[in-house]
C-alpha cells in the first residue's frame, strides 16, 4: 500500500462500509432516520454514500493515471471498465428472473441462479487480457440488454439502470474528459453542467405537465424516465428512476469534482499541507455554495439537483482534508487498517451485498411461531435470532445490520491478507 494516498482508501472504506449499513437494515420498518433516504428533499447521512463514492472514484482516476495517456489502449481500458461495472449492476437486476423451463422448486432454481451469478461475477471481476476483458464485458452487455427487450415474460419489466450502471456510466465520461481535457475546461463543464441541470429542471416546461416544477413524479427527470425507460424502471416509483436518465447528468460534475481534488493531491508543487488547506478550504466553499443554491434548487437526491452535488462533493472534501492531514501529513496510521480492508475491494462489496440478500431470501425455513408457514432465512435470522432479544425495534434492526458488517469484514479481511484484490 506504500504507493497509495492511505487517506483516500479510509474515506472510500468508511463510505462502502456505510453503505453496506445502509442497504441492510433488519427491517425497513425500523430504521434510524439518519439511515435512511430523506423522503424528497434533505439530506441524511444515508444520502452521503453515493456522491461520496462518485467523488472518491473521480480521485482515483487521476491518481492512477498521474500522466495522461490518450491512446487507443487507455481509451479501451475505460470503456471496457465502465462496461463491466454497468454489466455487474444489470445483471443484479436479472437475478430474481433468471428461470428454468419454469421450475418452481427453489433450492434448484437457487442453485441455477448462482451458478449462473458465479459465471457472471468470474467474467467481470476477473484478471483477464485487456482484449478478453473487453470481449467478454460486450459479450454479457449484449445478452442482457437483448434479454431486457426480447419479449420474453420473465424479462419483459428489468430495470436497465442502477447504482452501479449509474458509476458505470460516470465513469466512462469523468474519465474520458480526464484524459481529453485540461483543469481549466473540467472547472467550465462542471459548471455547465450543473446550470444547465437548474435551467432544465427550473424554467423548462414538463410535457404533460405544463409548468416546471421540482414534485417526485410531474418534474423534468421524471417525465424524460417514463419515456425512455418506460417499463424498466425501479419497482417502487414505477414512474421515474432514482438513478434516471437526466438525473445522472449533475453525477457526471461530483465526478468531475473528484477529478479535480485528484489532481491535487498528485501536485508536485505544493506542500502536503498546503494541499490539505486547499481541500479544506474549498469544501467550506462549496458547502456553503450549496446551502445557498439549495433556497431556489432544494438538496434533493432523487433529482440529484446541483445544490446536491456541490453541497455532498463539499462535505467530501472537507471530510478527505482532514483524514489526508491526519494520516498522511501526521502519519497515524494504526487505525486505519479496518478502513483500508474496507476501501481496496469495494466493487466485490457492490456486487456481492447485491447478491446475497437475494439469495437468501429464496431459502425457506419452518416459522417457529407458526408450523403452517415457512419464512426466508434472513427474515427468520433477525427476527428469532436478533429481533427478540431487543425491546426497541430499531437498535435491533441497526443491530443487524452491524452483525453483517462485521460477516463482511471477516471475509475482505481474509481477501485482503490473501492480496485478493477485484478489479473490473
Amino acid at each position: 500500500m506504500k504507493d497509495r494516498i492511505i487517506s483516500v482508501d479510509v474515506l472510500r472504506g468508511f463510505t462502502v462500509l456505510m453503505m453496506t449499513v445502509v442497504n441492510n437494515p433488519g427491517s425497513w420498518s425500523y430504521v434510524y432516520p439518519i439511515l435512511d433516504h430523506a423522503k424528497w428533499n434533505g439530506c441524511t447521512l444515508a444520502d452521503l454514500v453515493f456522491p461520496f463514492f462518485i467523488f472518491i472514484l473521480g480521485i482515483a482516476i487521476p491518481l492512477a493515471m498521474p500522466v495522461k495517456k490518450d491512446d487507443s489502449e487507455t481509451v479501451l481500458k475505460i470503456v471496457t471498465r465502465s462496461l463491466r461495472i454497468f454489466c455487474l449492476g444489470l445483471f443484479l437486476s436479472f437475478f430474481y428472473k433468471i428461470q428454468f423451463f419454469d421450475l418452481a422448486s427453489y433450492v434448484p432454481l437457487l442453485l441455477i441462479r448462482l451458478s449462473i451469478t458465479a459465471l457472471v461475477g468470474y467474467a467481470l471481476l476477473g484478471n483477464f487480457s485487456l482484449n478478453v476483458k473487453a470481449i467478454s464485458a460486450v459479450a454479457i452487455f449484449g445478452i442482457l440488454v437483448g434479454l431486457t427487450f426480447s419479449g420474453i415474460k420473465h424479462f419483459d419489466n428489468v430495470r436497465l439502470l442502477g447504482v452501479l450502471q449509474r458509476i458505470g456510466i460516470v465513469y466512462l465520461i469523468v474519465s474520458l474528459l480526464y484524459v481529453k481535457t485540461t483543469i481549466k475546461w473540467q472547472i467550465i463543464l462542471s459548471l455547465i453542467i450543473l446550470l444547465g441541470y437548474w435551467a432544465l429542471m427550473t424554467f423548462v416546461n414538463v410535457p404533460g405537465v405544463g409548468y416546471p416544477n421540482l414534485e417526485p413524479a410531474t418534474n423534468f427527470a421524471s417525465w424524460l424516465d417514463s419515456v425512455l425507460l418506460e417499463g424498466h424502471m425501479y419497482v417502487e416509483t414505477k414512474t421515474w428512476d432514482p438513478e434516471g436518465v437526466l438525473s445522472t447528468v449533475p453525477v457526471i460534475a461530483n465526478g468531475l469534482l473528484g477529478v479535480l481534488a485528484g489532481q491535487l493531491l498528485n501536485s508536485k508543487s505544493l506542500s502536503k499541507i498546503k494541499i490539505a488547506q486547499i481541500m479544506a478550504g474549498t469544501g467550506v466553499v462549496l458547502v456553503c455554495l450549496g446551502l445557498l443554491w439549495s433556497v431556489s434548487f432544494p438538496i434533493n437526491k432523487s433529482i440529484w439537483s446541483s445544490s446536491y452535488v456541490l453541497f455532498t462533493s463539499g462535505i467530501a472534501l472537507f471530510i478527505l482534508s482532514i483524514i489526508y492531514y491526519l494520516i498522511d501529513i501526521l502519519s497515524h496510521k494504526k487505525w486505519t487498517t479496518f478502513f483500508v480492508v474496507w476501501g481496496v475491494n469495494p466493487m466485490i462489496v457492490f456486487f456481492l451485498s447485491g447478491i446475497l440478500p437475494r439469495a437468501f431470501t429464496m431459502i425457506k425455513v419452518q416459522n417457529a411461531d407458526n408450523a403452517g408457514a415457512a419464512i426466508n432465512i434472513r427474515e427468520y435470522a433477525y427476527t428469532f435470532w436478533i429481533s427478540s432479544n431487543f425491546e426497541n425495534q430499531t437498535l435491533a434492526s441497526l443491530m443487524y445490520a452491524v452483525i453483517y458488517v462485521l460477516l463482511w469484514s471477516c471475509l475482505l479481511w481474509y481477501f485482503f491478507k490473501k492480496k485478493m484484490f477485484f478489479k473490473v
